[in-house]
């Protein structure tokens, strides 16, 4: 199989932001100082704003503050004053602070909060259900980049999207992550032929923090999203640490380094490079299935970015990024500089298998805003990415490649989208002696009707341009003190789909202090990228059946969220209920079911529908010691071949246990989160020989990580386990003896890979 795959993504974004309500909801503090007798003094004239904006102010006489927070995602707060340590406090859901900065020479700690929030929380100000993931909750983890930033979190859940290439997909409410939306700083980031590997391309210790979304997204967003969005903040220069390295390792040779620096070059410039590299070139078969557990990587991550402010009037921020990776697997004795398919081997069971895949990815945006006055900005945006992907995959051949993105919004929201996409499979089918004569049961080792009779050749051509003009307007209402609405109508003309229209609603109410209602509806569409979608089948041998006329995606989510926060015990604790569902009213289906040496492509017929319902419960019930558990359960089902059917390979339900401790001054932390598993529904293999047929589901299973941190005053180091109960999938490659047989397939994942993991590592920075 060979592969080849060249992406080229330009996005180009103008916007204006009208006059914000003037109801817009404040925070009010006051920011200490400790004089010579140890008491706490206000600090006049301390410079405060919120970070990755030019939006601040300072404190009055007194040291007390008061700013708006309308507008603002990210809700992290730099406080600094001449001669005083400069720091970011997160103030998510609070009314007020005091803040105690320290000076320049003390040995103190930079900071004091005495109103602290957990590591990850739901963000209380922001009108939509957002789940927040600081810096600090992706170092509890081995967290070496987005796919496995949520090992910690009940909300996404990453696997495996087949059992040879180490490509990771995320699900949120129970459908696959081509239904959210990835975004970085709001630029898109990882859409449509680039979305494969993509969550491996940005590393864990780039990243400031991660904002996950559910259910409708606003129309400001586009009309794609349809259960969710993530976003990521990368660090920023102004605030990053002026020198951080972290170097990791496993038991198994994988080897890790990051670094990232920040200066500021004067008043308004500043600046930041950031980068990384990774390798694993071992090979282990712990399952005796002679497939690699887990394919050769080597990784080379690259970042600049440069932030200009002019407070109160201009700002800019531009960043670049370069990627190189390669990636090999496979066999255990597979070359894949010597590899040459060979008919004959392939005939009697002796040609070995494997895939190399290399990719060159270059990203960059540049994002401008201008400040009219209090209320009114203009805002500019673009970005571009350029994603080369090159290799083979057995005796196939695939080159997809997309050209030309661009957005445009103007005032209330214009836009305009463009795609060109190039996307063509070349496929060779082996018909086998047996299959001639009729015969069944014969796929064993070395039998001699597994002869290849012929051989087809057949090439999918799925090129198409998208030209997408549209436009949107969003409405943010707060009619009384505790209850904000806001509507969204998008209104798009494809030029193969032609009109349509993605209406949003969201309604925030604050029942009482503590007590959160939220609820969303929303439409979302999304066009079929079939191949690079469903990545798993090219490193399969089933059969392929594209229907004609694919429509486009579309479909209805709806959601409600209850968020109460109370004192158990005398400490804090907070509940969250949950329930979203999604209806489809066109869908692309990927049939694995009617036969399973085939799949077909085609349009819904039926119904289809995703529901999902999660209870989590955090508290903290002694100091420094915080507890998080969760339970989630999906119900998912899609009319496959006439049958309104569970939809593959989406767990029941999912429970996490997380605690979290750390000694005084976080000296040391430690870490355990388990993780309880639900059964899921394995594709239909009753219509194969008899002995490589399969259960209807797979096992229900527990997972458990741990780690440990020794914190000193410039760097930490720790030791963690993942996977430490070793429960493994024993058989994630069917008919692995025989690589080009009709029912080879490597797509029936639905556990771990690697067993126990033992890993160590070290942060160091200078701030």
């Amino acid at each position: 199989m060979y592969i080849k795959n060249i992406t080229l993504i330009f996005c180009c974004l103008l916007g204006i932001l009208m006059a914000e309500n003037s109801l817009a909801q404040t925070i009010s503090g006051k920011v200490y100082v400790t004089d010579a007798n140890g008491k706490s003094i206000g600090l006049p004239g301390a410079n405060i704003h919120w970070a990755g904006t030019t939006t601040g102010t300072s404190t009055d006489a007194s040291g007390k503050f008061s700013l708006s927070q309308k507008g603002i995602s990210d809700y992290l707060l730099v406080v600094s004053s001449l001669g005083y340590k400069t720091d970011t406090v997160q103030v998510d859901g609070k009314k007020k602070l005091e803040i105690i900065l320290t000076e320049t020479s003390s040995e103190l700690s930079e900071v004091e909060i005495k109103d602290r929030i957990g590591t990850s929380f739901i963000s209380q100000l922001d009108p939509r259900k957002v789940q927040v993931i600081t810096s600090n909750e992706l170092t509890r983890a081995a967290c070496c980049n987005l796919s496995e930033s949520f090992e910690t979190n009940s909300s996404v859940d990453v696997m495996y999207a087949d059992a040879i290439s180490g490509a990771k997909q995320i699900q949120m409410l129970g459908l696959s992550g081509i239904y959210s939306q990835i975004i970085s700083e709001n630029v898109p980031l990882l859409r449509g032929l680039g979305s494969t590997f993509g969550l491996g391309y940005i590393p864990g210790p780039w990243m400031q923090s991660i904002s996950v979304s559910k259910g409708a997204s606003s129309v400001m967003n586009g009309y794609e999203s349809t259960t969710g969005l993530i976003n990521v903040e990368y660090k920023k220069p102004a605030e990053s640490e002026k020198l951080f390295l972290n170097v990791f390792a496993n038991q198994h040779g994988r080897l890790e380094a990051n670094f990232n620096s920040g200066t500021r070059l004067n008043d308004r410039l500043s600046t930041m490079v950031m980068g990384h590299a990774s390798t694993f070139r071992n090979s282990f078969d712990k399952n005796d299935d002679q497939f690699m557990d887990i394919p050769k990587l080597t990784t080379f991550n690259f970042i600049n970015r440069w932030d200009y402010d002019v407070p109160g009037k201009y700002d800019s921020r531009f960043l670049i990024k370069y990627l190189d990776e390669s990636r090999e697997g496979g066999y255990m004795d597979f070359d894949p500089d010597t590899y040459n398919p060979d008919v004959e081997k392939i005939s009697n069971l002796t040609e070995t298998y494997g895939f190399k895949l290399k990719t060159k990815r270059l990203e960059s945006f540049w994002k401008n805003g201008i400040i009219l006055n209090n209320y009114r900005s203009v805002a500019i945006i673009v970005s571009g990415i350029y994603h080369s992907q090159e290799g083979f995959f057995g005796n196939n051949k695939y080159q997809d490649a997309i050209a030309g993105n661009e957005k445009h919004r103007i005032t209330t929201g214009f836009s305009f989208i463009y795609d060109d996409y190039n996307e063509d499979y070349f496929r060779r089918d082996f018909t086998f002696l047996y299959q001639e004569l009729g015969v069944m049961d014969v796929s064993l080792p070395n039998d001699t009707l597994l002869t290849v009779h012929h051989f087809t050749d057949t090439t999918y051509v799925m090129d198409r341009n998208e030209m997408v003009p549209g436009a949107y307007l969003e409405y943010n209402w707060t009619p009384l003190e505790h209850l904000t609405l806001i509507g969204g109508i998008r209104a798009d003309h494809h030029n193969k789909y032609g009109l349509f229209f993605t209406p949003r609603f969201h309604l925030k109410y604050e029942i009482h202090h503590g007590t959160m209602l939220r609820a969303s509806a929303g439409k979302g569409y999304r066009s079929a990228n079939l191949f690079a979608e469903n990545f798993s089948i090219m490193a399969s041998q089933r059969v392929i059946h594209l229907a004609t006329d694919l429509k486009q995606e579309e479909a209805w989510n709806f959601g409600i969220s209850l968020t109460h926060d109370f004192k158990l015990f005398g400490r804090d604790a907070q509940i969250d209920a949950e329930a979203y569902r999604t209806d489809f009213i066109s869908q692309v289906i990927a049939d694995l079911d009617s036969i399973p040496s085939d799949v077909f492509f085609y349009n819904l017929d039926g119904r289809s529908f995703a529901n999902s319902y999660m209870l989590q419960f955090t508290f903290e019930p002694v100091e420094r010691l915080s507890v998080l558990t969760a339970f989630r359960v999906s119900d998912v089902k899609t009319t496959i071949n006439g049958e309104l059917r569970q939809k593959p390979m989406v767990n029941a339900y999912k429970g996490i246990v997380s605690l979290n401790y750390a000694t005084r001054f976080e000296k040391w932390k430690f870490d355990l989160t388990s993780q309880f598993i639900g059964r899921a529904r394995i594709p239909d293999t009753r219509k194969m020989p008899s002995f490589l047929q399969r259960g209807s589901y797979s096992p229900a299973y527990v997972q458990l990580m741990a780690q440990v941190t020794r914190k000193f005053k410039h760097f930490e180091v720790y030791l963690g386990g993942e996977n430490l109960t070793n429960f493994t999938q024993k058989d994630p490659v069917t008919e692995a003896f025989a690589p080009y047989h009709t029912h080879f397939d490597t797509s029936m994942v639905w556990g771990p890979l690697v067993g126990a993991t033992v890993y160590a590592g070290f942060r160091y920075s200078i701030k």
